[in-house]
């Protein structure tokens, strides 16, 4: 339990705690590990029969505090817990259990239930122990919380703060009007990044693993996607919520686009639309009355088209080019003019099948937000050099690749490799019905759907190779392997709740 140089931010260690919920580690559990190492910090500090007074919260912060409590009774302490609030107020199932196994074992532990601030007191106690409100706090300390804060400063006693310190940001450090100042500060898994900026507040500080896998953090799950949700408060209007533009459509090729626009707007975006050669723009508006096209001059798209679509990349947020674009010569040029402007206008571009061949033609470092979705054989052509067969080398080549050019890479295959050049994430999330044709366009509609809202390019190819895969196995499960590309088109809500319901 040494301090590890590594920080993780509030959103960080949440999406953490999902993934590893989603590969078999329980809240209750990870809950189990932060109270016994708490407790085990104060018993090799203190001698049994010492007193030890627990403030904890009706939240996930009260509950480590209950664990705390039941393994110090168990070693020969003295304990007394005090919930600061309602036990009506308790939500999370976890911390509804532990409060219910003081109650039940009170011949070993006094409880007691305080939500009058005008009743809390001064603790007389060796350790005081401060559980009342986590990581995810943010704003001043409301009563009776406030109240509890003041009275563990006033103790004359060893103070330990479980956590961080309450009524520290956890992010920034800031004191919320009031922090509790503590002799000793057991935080789980990682250094916060408040506690840096707070160590006047937070005393010794230990890092105390609490059983998240590394692989937690290595594959994809639920917190990746808990990452790019976006709330919709009542007075939300069309368009705060992205307008990605799609470039793509030849003579041979009208599904494709329409797939990845259909694909954006079930993964939240509010407007998409298509740009792509007259005679296949009419085509796709045929398929759906959701889709908007911008029926560009010429049979290809080609440098003369930049023009036209110039008013639309100025009001996108996110631009997806690729999908069943073709390689004309004049379709080669007019993805490079294109990379150019964007370049300047700094707006986050999505380049899948042809854009990536043309892309890999005049490969070039970019200094704008920018993922490329190949399969592997467009990965080969993009690098110059064939993939190595074993998983961890072909994941070094990925991210020195990605480094090269500036950008974040998503390979595709039955493990996706996602990395910006800096970290690397794996998803595992496919079933072998997905080689059907279509599937890797949705991918890109639902990533490009991602970072036509604003989030880190990263990030929302990670969540979007994690809901491509699972749309893919909801539909498994009802249709097998006689699945086509709109079947996940339609599971895309699914899936995204599934893993946000959590």
């Amino acid at each position: 339990m040494s301090l590890v140089e590594r920080t993780v931010t509030t959103r960080e260690m949440r999406a953490l705690e999902l993934n590893a919920e989603y590969l078999g580690v329980s809240i209750l559990q990870m809950m189990e590990n932060a109270g016994k190492a708490v407790a085990n910090e104060i018993a090799s500090r203190f001698k049994p029969k010492s007193k030890v007074v627990i403030f904890g919260g009706v939240g996930r912060n009260g509950g480590d505090g209950m664990v705390a409590a039941r393994h110090l009774a168990s070693m020969g302490f003295n304990v007394e817990f005090s919930l600061i609030g309602k036990e009506s107020e308790l939500r999370d199932e976890n911390v509804i259990r532990n409060w219910q196994t003081l109650r039940k074992i009170s011949w070993s532990i006094v409880t007691n239930e305080v939500y009058d601030s005008s009743l809390i007191s001064v603790p007389e106690c060796d350790v005081a122990v401060c559980g009342l409100v986590g990581t995810g706090a943010k704003g001043k300390l409301r009563q009776p919380i406030l109240q509890a804060v003041k009275a563990l400063n006033k103790a004359e006693c060893f103070k330990v703060a479980v956590d961080l310190p309450n009524g520290i940001d956890a992010d920034n450090g800031e004191v919320l009007g009031e922090a509790v100042k503590a002799d000793l500060t057991v935080t789980f898994h990682r250094m916060k990044k408040g506690l840096e900026k707070a160590r006047e507040y937070a005393g010794e500080i230990k890092v105390a693993d609490i059983g998240i896998p590394p692989e937690a953090e290595l594959y994809a799950g639920p917190g990746d996607v808990e990452k790019v949700r976006k709330p919709r408060p009542p007075e939300s209007h069309k368009g705060d919520f992205g307008r990605l533009l799609v470039i793509g459509g030849s003579e041979t090729y009208s599904g494709a686009p329409a797939y990845v626009a259909l694909a954006a707007l079930r993964s939240g975006v509010d407007l998409t639309y298509i740009c792509a050669p007259e005679k296949t723009a009419y085509a796709i508006s045929s398929m759906s009355p959701d889709l908007i096209t911008i029926k560009l001059k010429g049979q290809h798209f080609a440098p003369e088209n930049l023009d036209e679509i110039k008013p639309f990349l100025e009001r996108a947020t996110g631009v997806a080019v690729g999908p069943g674009l073709g390689m004309h010569k004049d379709t080669v040029n007019a993805v490079e003019k294109l990379l150019d402007f964007l370049g300047k206008l700094n707006k986050p571009m999505l380049f899948d099948a042809d854009a990536i061949k043309a892309f890999g033609l005049r490969k070039r470092r970019v200094s704008f937000p920018f993922v490329l979705t190949p399969h592997a054989g467009e990965f080969e052509a993009l690098s110059g050099k064939s993939l190595p067969a074993e998983l961890k080398q072909k994941m070094d080549k990925v991210k020195s690749v990605a480094r090269e050019i500036g950008a974040t890479i998503l390979l595709k295959g039955p493990v996706d490799i996602i990395s910006n050049g800096d970290n690397v994430k794996l998803n595992f999330t496919h079933n072998p019905g997905m080689t059907v044709g279509g599937t890797g366009d949705v991918l890109s509609g639902i990533v490009g759907a991602f970072l036509a809202q604003g989030f880190y390019i990263f990030e929302a190819s990670v969540a979007g190779a994690f809901l491509n895969g699972l749309a893919g196995n909801l539909v498994f499960k009802e249709k097998g392997y006689h699945m086509v590309a709109t079947d996940l088109i339609e599971k895309i809500p699914s899936a995204i709740m599934n893993s946000t319901s959590r």
